[in-house]
């Protein structure tokens, strides 16, 4: 008892000299304390967090399947919840996705700059089962793919609809296991020339915190599966890491990862290995 006490004591002289002391003597105590970064670090990949983001990344790809071209994707995302209304008592995840693609158009090194389709996802976080007893947090929502490409080799000329469903366990200490499943469905079309779409897009996502606001994940591929006969597969899988910025002003996701096409299947141009750069604005007291 004698030499705890004393432990305590020390700890506590120390933090008066030393910045951030503090949490290591509660450490040294038997005690853990997340800082802000480190819980926005846990919530940055989950699909069903109640955070605000707004996010870019720049997709480069120096070598394509089936061309010599070097692509590029810009794309933007922002992540709003929705608090919940007297109509629809649940909290929702809205978010957009725009994409600005240097795509390739023959084997050759051409390539065009264009819009691509834009995507939304409306997700209602469904309270059952409890979170606080099974560690399993979901969502479920129409999402939708708007025919604003301004080329037809980024967009597919149609108009599409289907179900959004993303989950997330949070049971094991430091990390996150999910994923996001689309399946957007066409049903009306801007052009003579387009193709019927029904395809799965399914983001697998795996992050673990490292500490002082780094982690390092898995969660940026989407495996694409189309359902009509003789159409595209492709199985990309990724890895990266990123650090949670949190200073007094300003909260800032940046990360690096890298991507490699593992298998693809009457696909065309494709990208073969990619790199990815992405830097997020956090709002973490933000909402609607």
């Amino acid at each position: 008892m004698r030499k705890a006490t004393f432990g305590l004591l020390l700890c506590a002289a120390v933090s008066i000299a030393t910045p951030g002391a503090i949490a290591r003597a509660q450490q040294l105590a038997g005690t853990s304390v997340e800082t802000e970064a480190e819980v926005l670090s846990d919530k940055v990949n989950d699909p069903v967090a109640i955070l605000t983001q707004l996010k870019s990344q720049d997709i480069y790809t120096p070598r394509n399947f089936q061309s010599t071209a070097q692509t590029n994707t810009i794309q933007l995302q922002t992540v709003l919840p929705i608090d919940p209304s007297s109509i629809i008592a649940l909290e929702q995840v809205v978010r957009p996705t725009l994409k600005v693609q240097t795509q390739a158009v023959g084997p050759s090194s051409q390539t065009i700059t264009e819009f691509d389709d834009l995507q939304l996802f409306d997700l209602f976080i469904l309270p059952w089962p409890d979170e606080s007893t099974t560690s399993f947090a979901w969502g479920l929502g129409p999402m939708f793919v708007f025919p604003t490409a301004t080329a037809s080799e980024t967009g597919k000329q149609a108009w599409q609809l289907g179900p959004a469903l993303a989950m997330e366990f949070r049971g094991v200490p430091r990390m996150r296991i999910g994923f996001l499943f689309q399946n957007p469905i066409s049903y009306a079309y801007t052009s003579r020339s387009a193709t019927p779409q029904n395809q799965m897009l399914l983001q697998p996502v795996i992050s673990f915190r490292l500490g002082n606001g780094w982690y390092v994940k898995s969660a940026d591929s989407t495996l694409t599966v189309n359902w009509r006969h003789q159409t595209s597969t492709t199985l990309p899988i990724s890895f990266g890491f990123g650090r949670v910025w949190d200073w007094p002003s300003l909260k800032l996701d940046t990360w690096v990862s890298g991507e490699w096409t593992s298998y693809l299947q009457f696909a065309g141009i494709t990208p073969m290995y990619s790199v990815r750069f992405g830097i997020t604005l956090l709002l973490p007291d933000f909402d609607l």
